[in-house]
């Protein structure tokens, strides 16, 4: 996961739907490696899950922006 929390800011709506899915798909495989014994970096489950959380921040934040800016079109 290169993309850092700053950089969120700067990318598209389609992008960071696939940043998400790729990285629930890394902590999904993270988990599976824990649960088996083979994972050697446990920090990286940590990792992986705040990036899933920043990543939906980002979208939760859009999202409220644009019903925001829709609700103040419909006043005007």
């Amino acid at each position: 996961m290169a993309k850092t929390k700053e950089s969120l800011h700067d990318v598209g709506d389609a992008e960071l739907l696939d940043l998400l899915a790729a990285a629930k798909e890394e902590a999904f495989n993270l988990r599976f490696q824990h649960v088996t014994g083979s994972l050697d970096n446990t920090a990286r489950l940590g990792a992986v899950r705040k990036q899933v959380a920043r990543i939906n921040t980002e979208l939760r934040e859009r999202e409220i922006a644009a019903a925001e800016a829709l609700s103040s079109q419909e006043e005007n």
